[in-house]
């Protein structure tokens, strides 16, 4: 008998939540195949058996928190095929026969370390799906084990997630106990639907079940509020160049190097730049100590249909407008495929984030902690503005700074700020610089 246990999950991460069971008790397993799905604060993983056998000795269910080392199940062996396993397993120090030790990643919204949010409720019994014989490559493994980052570069924690879907019910209140309205106080055309529920006994909602991706990032979003000094400076930058030249460059551009000319290139050598002159904000704070980075890792925040993620791009000081572009997009497209890796989302230095592609004019953009600076761009409007004395309309867009005020002065945020809209007013600068 072999035991299916939780294996190591990586760096910070000591439990997880069974998503699903791709196999039942009873059903015939063979070495390599994925056993179940378990949700983690990071990503989800896929485990799968080591041997094959029999499922058995389910103790487990979808909905159940798990933590590292717990026992799953039981794979029993058919005619002696898992005998030389187990005979493998045994003969390790201070380790029983157990599978499960290998994870692959399947999805990889970003998420902070550290986390212990309330067990997620158990669900009646695990939904009996096909059959999905995948198995593990040593490459894919080695990426599993290489996710847990550099001693030195520490998780950032995001803006958003891209959660697994929820579990959805329907459920009814007594009429002597209703619920208070969920999108805002009631008009009065609510208050007569409420008043037509209630005397039917019931209030039509649905309870959606947080994941615990979304309990974490909740709590990360809050603590990020309560334990940083957080501030946010404003200014505004004129777009007119950097458009210019993405007119006039785009179809060439795009001939050279097989993709576009966005704005993000422009800003991300921007920031660099002025990150150069204000290392505080490329920094981090471990107990009482400053630790100044000499690494440009930006993150660039990626929207995708389960939420959004940061994704890191890693060097960002070494890389060409064109490399920049292209690194983005293939992360882009990672993040929508669900397909990035723990190693891909932790170790950035500074984030950016646009609102402006949803049409946001201005906001304020929430620090990815331990990070002390995160870049908000918005909406391009066109505006009156005064140049020499004569009031002209130009492409502008609201750039918003949110720093740590423990160790980044109110002084050198402006200016750092400054001197970004500066180096994307005079974007040929930039070339300089590179």
């Amino acid at each position: 008998m072999v035991e299916v246990i939780v294996p190591e999950l990586g760096e910070s991460i000591r439990e997880g939540t069974i998503l699903r069971w791709l196999k039942q008790q009873g059903d015939a397993v063979q070495e390599g195949e994925i056993l179940l799905e378990l949700e983690t604060d990071k990503v989800n993983l896929e485990i799968i058996a080591e041997t094959a056998g029999v499922l058995q000795g389910v103790h487990k269910q979808a909905g159940d928190t798990v933590a590292v080392g717990e026992v799953l199940a039981n794979i029993e062996a058919i005619d002696g095929q898992v005998r030389a396993a187990t005979d493998d397993h045994n003969s390790a120090p201070d380790a029983g026969a157990r599978t499960g030790s290998r994870i692959e990643p399947v999805q990889a919204p970003q998420a902070p370390p550290e986390s212990h949010p309330p067990a997620a409720a158990k669900s009646a019994a695990p939904h009996a799906t096909e059959d999905r014989p995948l198995r593990s490559t040593p490459s894919m493994r080695r990426m599993a084990r290489s996710a847990e980052g550099a001693p030195d570069r520490q998780p950032a924690a995001p803006t958003a997630s891209a959660a697994a879907p929820a579990a959805e019910k329907s459920t009814g209140a007594p009429a002597s106990a209703p619920s208070e309205p969920q999108h805002g106080p009631a008009t009065p055309a609510d208050g007569h639907k409420n008043s037509a529920a209630m005397e039917q006994g019931r209030i039509d909602e649905k309870s959606v079940r947080m994941t615990r991706r979304r309990l974490t990032i909740a709590r990360r979003l809050v603590e990020a509020q309560h334990t940083a000094a957080m501030l946010t400076t404003f200014n505004e930058v004129n777009m007119t160049a950097i458009l210019d030249i993405r007119k006039r460059r785009r179809d060439r551009f795009r001939e050279e190097h097989g993709i576009g000319l966005g704005f993000m290139s422009f800003f991300t050598k921007a920031v660099v730049s002025a990150l150069r002159s204000f290392p505080a904000l490329n920094a981090e704070i471990r107990g009482e100590d400053m630790i100044l980075k000499q690494h440009y890792d930006i993150g660039i925040a990626v929207s995708t249909d389960k939420g959004l993620v940061v994704p890191v791009l890693r060097e960002a000081d070494r890389l060409s407008f064109a490399a920049i572009e292209g690194e983005i997009a293939r992360l882009a497209q990672r993040a929508r495929d669900d397909s990035l890796t723990l190693a891909e989302l932790q170790g950035g230095t500074f984030t950016i984030t646009n609102g402006g592609v949803f049409g946001s004019l201005l906001s304020t953009p929430i620090l990815n902690a331990p990070q002390v600076g995160i870049l908000g761009m918005h909406k391009i409007q066109e505006r009156p503005i005064a140049v020499n004395g004569q009031v002209q309309v130009h492409p502008m867009m609201y750039l918003a700074l949110s720093y740590d005020h423990r160790i980044v002065d109110g002084s050198e945020a402006v200016r750092f700020l400054v001197r970004v809209k500066e180096l994307a007013e005079d974007p040929e600068s930039l070339l300089l610089e590179g």
